[in-house]
């Protein structure tokens, strides 16, 4: 996997968060830099800690697998994908309280990060370094989510919607083309 396509996973992956973020800002009519901080290290921290613990999951089952490993990547992804997409045409959200409490940000931060876990798992069969991509996955969840709280504040709902769309394309294309190249018919 390039550079390229590991940063891509890692927008794609905290799209969710980003979304969340945005709505977290919305929510406050004053925003203190220490709660869009804490925001971007719960959000940022879980994104990196869940392709770690889906990675572990995975290696211990690669030697069952590794033929239909890029069938399960493109599923995983596609999956993965379909519902940000989905649940953004659908117009659910993730939080619309003005609370910054420890409990909320750590339950929102572990839904926001469970297709990381899945992502993770996906890594276990592709030829990845782990701590540079669970590192990329958070240092872009973290500035997102800082990024999110402001633009929320500041800017209004206008983002959520669009944000996971794109999140979602990313990773149904990247799920795509590892099964493409797999398959032989394209490659990069």
């Amino acid at each position: 996997m390039s550079f390229f396509e590991l940063i891509l996973i890692a927008v794609g992956l905290s799209m969710d968060a980003f979304a969340v973020s945005v709505c977290k800002g919305l929510s406050v009519k004053t925003l203190k830099a220490e709660n869009a901080l804490l925001v971007g290290l719960f959000f940022g921290g879980f994104q990196a800690l869940m392709p770690l613990l889906g990675w572990l999951l995975g290696r211990q089952f690669e030697s069952y697998i590794t033929s239909i490993d890029h069938w399960i990547a493109f599923a995983l992804l596609s999956f993965i994908g379909g519902r940000m997409i989905w649940e953004a045409v659908r117009g659910e959200e993730g939080a619309d309280s003005g609370s910054f409490a420890l409990r909320e940000l750590f339950v929102l931060a572990v839904a926001t990060s469970i297709d990381a876990l899945a992502v993770g798992v996906t890594f276990a069969f592709l030829a990845v370094n782990i701590w540079s991509s669970i590192a990329a996955i958070g240092i872009i969840t973290f500035a997102l989510s800082v990024a999110g709280v402001y633009i929320g504040n500041k800017v209004g709902g206008r983002l959520h919607e669009k944000a996971e769309i794109l999140g979602g394309a990313i990773l149904i294309l990247i799920g795509l083309k590892i099964l493409l190249e797999h398959l032989g018919i394209i490659n990069f």
